[in-house]
């Protein structure tokens, strides 16, 4: 039998054979991080400027556009800080807190992605009582509240993780601490984190996922009745944005925990997908398909 032991430091040893490649992976993420952080404030920005984008669906985008750019800074910064300083020890202590605050983010934005589904539902099923149902008072609750929750609930996701023993190597081949890494450092699941798992899976993941595709049928089959056309292309057009983000979020993290467990590499370029390049690409998608953005963006800009 392994000796379990309790582990006070982490290596995190992402692109340790790829000493020529690391200036280039270096300026890549801080490429990335730089337009991510820029492109998500300059959303933020000019919703909270233009009078006109006071509204539930534009309150939505905004922190969509914060949790994103939350999601990269709790993995980017250290990680350039590692391959410049060529430091890859990691505390524990920074390992479960970096931790925490990405499971806290991913909370956030699997719920958020639910509620903007829903508040399409209403504009486009109940269009009569949407300001009734979505009020402003309605939307600062449902905001606090999705942000309190995740917050609390992944205090309980951590401590399942840190009930687990740990016996092998404490060398995590990923950029950053995320759950799927770190599990591979314990000799033994506990019964905690099983059942703890999935809960949030079933929770977190699957019921907003199904009660999302559930709100886009029915908003799918009001579009399908509707007269004319360009009635029809309108609400769609409402619609595509957020889809096409359900669908690169949810795409890119199903098959990321669907990589075999010795498939460091792939692991790698799904994680990266998964943290930095959907937070990058999130507010371009929103941009790009939204008018009132793209004139407000012209306006900020002369």
């Amino acid at each position: 039998m392994k000796n379990e032991t309790s582990i006070n430091f982490f290596y995190l040893l992402p692109f340790s054979g790829e000493t020529r490649s690391k200036p280039f992976i270096t300026a890549f993420f801080f490429l990335i991080y730089v337009v991510g952080v820029l492109i998500n404030s300059s959303i933020i920005t000019v919703i909270c400027l233009e009078v006109q984008l006071h509204k539930p669906m534009y309150l939505f985008i905004c922190n969509l556009s914060i949790v994103d750019i939350f999601y990269t800074s709790v993995t980017v910064p250290k990680l350039l800080h590692m391959l410049l300083s060529g430091n890859h020890i990691v505390s524990s202590a920074q390992c479960y807190t970096q931790l925490y605050f990405f499971l806290s983010v991913a909370t956030v934005e699997e719920i958020l992605l639910f509620v903007m589904a829903y508040d399409r539902y209403v504009a486009i099923c109940f269009p009569l009582h949407y300001h009734r149902i979505l009020t402003y008072r309605n939307c600062c609750l449902i905001t606090i509240g999705i942000w309190t929750v995740a917050f609390l609930n992944s205090v309980e996701f951590l401590n399942s993780i840190l009930n687990m023993s740990s016996c092998h190597s404490n060398v995590i081949h990923q950029f950053f601490c995320d759950p799927k890494s770190l599990t591979k450092t314990t000799c033994r699941t506990s019964q905690l984190f099983i059942v703890v798992a999935f809960i949030e899976i079933l929770i977190w993941v699957f019921i907003p996922l199904m009660c999302t595709f559930i709100s886009y049928f029915q908003i799918f089959l009001v579009i399908s009745k509707m007269k004319t056309k360009e009635s029809r292309k309108k609400s769609f057009s409402t619609c595509s944005s957020h889809i096409t983000i359900i669908t690169i979020y949810y795409g890119a993290g199903v098959i990321g925990y669907l990589i075999p467990p010795y498939s460091e590499v792939l692991d790698i370029i799904f994680n990266t997908i998964y943290s930095n390049i959907i937070p990058m690409i999130n507010p371009i998608i929103y941009s790009l398909q939204n008018s009132n953005i793209q004139s407000a963006l012209l306006r900020l800009l002369r």
